[in-house]
Order: structure tokens, then C-alpha cells, then sequence
């Protein structure tokens, strides 16, 4: 099963009055897991970038000035993203922004049942608590220390490990029957993972590593634990 993890950033909240996209990141999934296949592209929205947008994002006219046009990447980002589920969080606001673009562009619009939205899920699980992004991750322990402003590909990798968690970890699979079980596929037996573009940093601090190794080292020369250490 594929899917596709998606994330914009716009210029404000309705394109009816003007708002752009200033950025897409998107992120493949293959039955649950990273692939490592991206797609990422800074716009140029064609109007100036709000002073409250900018405080968001990060992303100045000057910085945008050049981009490409929605309509320049608009049929790679359809290659792209297929016909795939595209997972969103408050997937409304993004696919109303993308069927917006894509309408300007002259291309085929995404269908609303199309997206899997995060934000309906998580209010499912959890009514009455903050679902936010960053709630979230706090909720599951995901680091999102580097988002200090949004970007829509870092935001899709979080939103990734995110929605696993939502539809039961890092093996959604891995379940006892019922009917949970039964709406999640499994991946296709033709896939073959791809090696990440980059290793994962590890989440060990400096003083959890001294700490372990204290730890091993007072447990004395013949400890089990040490017959496996590297």
C-alpha cells in the first residue's frame, strides 16, 4: 500500500481572496514505511508574502522571487503523488489549496476522498486534548526540536512518524484480528526498500551514552551484557 505523506505552506488561509502556495513537501510511504523518495519545491506565490505568513514560515519575496510557478511543477507533483492516499493533517485546508492550484494550472483536480487526514484521526483517539502536530509529537515522544519555524518537508517527515503512531506504531500490522487489522494492507511483495539519503542522527545524548557505560562498567568483567557489546 502506498502513500503519501503531504504538507503545504501558503501565503495565508483562502486562496478565494488570493493566498498561494509557497511550498509543497511530500514524503513516500511503501505499506507504512519511509522509502526515502521525496518531493519538495519552494514557489514563487506571484504576490508579496505577508508579514504574519512570514513570521510562520520563514520565507521572504526575497527568497521565493525566481521559484518556480505551481504550474511548472504541477505534473511532476501529480506523477509524484499518484494515485495514492495522501495522508494531511487538517488535509480540508491543503486540499482545498491544491485543487485551488491545480485548477489555475489546467490540470486534473485531487479527489476529496483521496486524503487520509491525521487531524480527524487523532481527535478520534484523543477528544478533547490538543491534536496539533507538535501536541502530537509530545503525546508519542517524536522529536521536533529542529521545528522552530514550519517547512513543509521537515513537517511531512514529523507528520510521517506521526500518523504511524496514530494507526498503532511502527507495525500497524502487528495486530491480534478484527477489523482493525483487516483495513490495513500490507506492503506489495515486489517492493524493495530503498537506503535512506541520509542516516537518522541518533536520539542518545552525551550524558545518557556516559551514563550507560558507567552503567555497563559497574556490572563487572564476566556480565552477560557484555558478551554482545561491540
Amino acid at each position: 500500500m502506498r502513500e503519501i505523506v503531504l504538507d503545504t505552506e501558503t501565503t495565508g488561509f483562502e486562496p478565494a481572496t488570493g493566498d498561494r502556495i509557497v511550498e509543497i513537501g511530500a514524503v513516500e510511504l511503501m505499506g507504512h514505511v519511509p522509502t526515502g523518495r521525496t518531493f519538495h519545491e519552494y514557489l514563487d506565490p506571484e504576490r508579496s508574502m505577508p508579514e504574519s505568513a512570514f513570521a510562520v514560515h520563514g520565507l521572504g519575496d526575497d527568497f521565493l522571487r525566481g521559484k518556480p510557478l505551481f504550474k511548472d511543477v504541477a505534473r511532476a507533483f501529480l506523477d509524484f503523488v499518484g494515485d495514492a492516499k495522501l495522508v494531511i493533517h487538517n488535509a480540508s485546508f491543503d486540499m482545498k489549496f491544491l485543487n485551488a492550484e491545480l485548477k489555475w494550472a489546467g490540470f486534473r483536480q485531487l479527489p476529496w476522498e483521496q486524503a487520509i487526514d491525521t487531524l480527524a484521526i487523532a481527535k478520534g483517539r484523543f477528544p478533547g486534548a490538543p491534536v496539533s502536530l507538535d501536541a502530537l509529537c509530545r503525546r508519542f515522544g517524536i522529536d521536533n526540536t529542529s521545528r522552530t519555524l514550519h517547512g513543509a518537508l521537515l513537517d511531512s517527515e514529523i507528520l510521517a512518524e506521526v500518523y504511524l503512531e496514530l494507526v498503532g506504531g511502527r507495525q500497524p500490522d502487528f495486530g491480534l484480528g478484527g477489523p482493525a487489522k483487516a483495513a490495513v494492507s500490507g506492503p506489495d511483495p515486489a517492493w524493495r526498500p530503498q537506503p535512506r539519503p541520509a542516516p537518522l542522527p541518533s536520539r542518545l545524548t552525551e550524558d545518557e551514552k556516559k551514563a550507560h557505560d558507567a552503567f555497563v562498567a559497574g556490572l563487572g568483567e564476566n556480565a552477560v551484557w557484555r558478551r554482545y557489546q561491540a
